[in-house]
């Protein structure tokens, strides 16, 4: 086994990406830093220096032998981390998906956050067995910039972000599908249309995207789809006229309680089919 699991007494167990120096990273590692900004009701990491993920393990039961990569949002620099990240990790477990909650570089690391979740997808695919999923059935979910991140590892998971520095980079870093829920950044092109990073073509994993018309961010989740359509990738599109950014699944606002139930949908019928075998 090529990591080392951190289990504590209550809570996922936390896989560090990095065995050694973190690649482009000037700061020792270090645990990451709660900001003293709790508003809405959300716990905020920022200053993450040794990017982990915290797996979330559905009961064997439930068990359909998918992973999910779980990115926060936070403008790349904060993560929402409850909010958009443990919270969804335990609804996908309760749905039979085991989840990947990424703690990537922030703030004002976007490149570092590419390689974070490129070697995160390449090491749960190193390590598959060990979660009991299926190494070609993981996909991405993130939220405002963490659905830009998710939209990022998509489209550029074969211009390589870092160089490799063990075997599990030699490993596919292209995500099988990917939940985009009110992205942000993906309109950074002229006249507001596609980021040009973003290098959507017809091998582009298929995609689930929900947005609102009233997030000043909305306009990201229309050319995303336009994209993916120009490119004849499957993709599926909720927009409403409410909701506003940064729900997460919580109760009390109409997109918030729309998208789960739409997503659920969408992922069951896509992505998988039976629970999977325990033995």
């Amino acid at each position: 086994m090529l990591f080392a699991f951190e289990t504590y007494a209550q809570g996922p167990d936390v896989v560090r990406l990095w065995p050694n120096e973190v690649p482009g990273e000037t700061e020792a590692k270090h645990e990451p830093v709660i900001s003293d900004d709790h508003s809405r009701d959300v716990t905020r990491l920022t200053g993450v220096t040794d990017p982990a993920f915290l797996v979330f393990k559905p009961s064997p039961e439930k068990d359909l032998g998918t992973g999910i990569i779980v990115c926060p949002g936070g403008g790349y620099e904060i993560l929402a981390f409850d909010l958009e990240g443990e919270e969804v990790g335990k609804w996908l477990n309760d749905l039979g998906f085991t989840a990947f909650v990424l703690q990537y570089r922030v703030p004002q690391k976007k490149e570092g956050a590419l390689q974070d979740i490129q070697r995160a997808i390449r090491l749960i695919r190193k390590e598959a067995a060990t979660w009991h999923i299926d190494p070609e059935q993981l996909g991405v979910l993130g939220f405002s910039a963490g659905g830009s991140l998710s939209a990022r590892a998509s489209t550029l998971y074969n211009a390589p972000a870092y160089e490799a520095v063990d075997e599990v980079d030699s490993l596919s870093a292209r995500p099988d599908f990917g939940v985009l829920i009110y992205p942000a950044y993906l309109d950074l092109g002229e006249n507001r249309s596609l980021t040009p990073e973003l290098q959507v073509n017809e091998n582009t994993p298929p995609m689930f995207i929900f947005g609102t018309a009233d997030d000043p961010y909305g306009n990201s989740a229309l050319v995303m789809t336009t994209a993916l359509r120009d490119n004849k990738v499957p993709v599926e599109l909720h927009f409403l006229a409410t909701g506003g950014h940064g729900y997460g699944l919580r109760s009390g606002n109409v997109a918030g309680e729309t998208w789960p139930k739409l997503a659920e949908k969408w992922l069951k019928h896509t992505v998988t089919v039976e629970p999977a075998s325990q033995e």
